[in-house]
């Protein structure tokens, strides 16, 4: 079943990256009691990915947080030291919360899984971005094709809140 407007976000844990390694960091503890954006990417480094979709939301991070939210987090299906490379390369160390879904667990859980065996990618998320108030989802755009991110992109994210 997809996650929908409405829905509670399940109990998934991610992992983050910090001065000593990979750490665990469940949804409750990235959610609760706060007003966050979540976008997913279907791989970090992809061209869209890299290229379009995360620098949006580094380049309105300001004019999004002074919207009533308290976070900018982003997830992909890799794991945490690829998560940690790409926020370094990108320069969204610091600014945006990286979270590697490297099992898929989160994107299936939500009903945004993407099958990428085709292209050589295995399970993957689906792109698109939400706004969760203390776990519950109020707004949702996901992409019709994981090359575009004209719906989950910063733009139009802004354009809702």
């Amino acid at each position: 079943m997809t996650i929908k407007v409405g829905d509670t976000l399940p109990e998934v844990t991610f992992r983050t990256f910090s001065e000593d390694g990979p750490n665990p960091l469940t949804t409750g503890e990235v959610f609760s009691g706060k007003r966050m954006v979540l976008f997913a990417v279907p791989g970090a480094f992809t061209p869209t990915c890299n290229n379009n979709h995360l620098p949006g939301y580094l380049a309105h991070r300001e004019a999004i947080l002074a919207r009533n939210i308290d976070g900018i987090a982003v997830t992909g299906v890799n794991d945490p030291f690829v998560m940690k490379a790409w926020a370094e390369a990108t320069g969204g160390k610091d600014k945006l919360l990286f979270l590697a879904d490297g099992s898929a667990d989160f994107a299936r859980a939500i009903g945004l899984d993407l099958d990428g065996s085709a292209f050589g990618l295995g399970i993957r998320s689906k792109r698109y971005a939400m706004v969760v108030d203390n776990g519950v989802v109020i707004s949702l755009a996901v992409e019709d094709a994981p090359g575009q991110a004209a719906l989950s992109g910063a733009e139009a994210l802004l354009a809702t809140l």
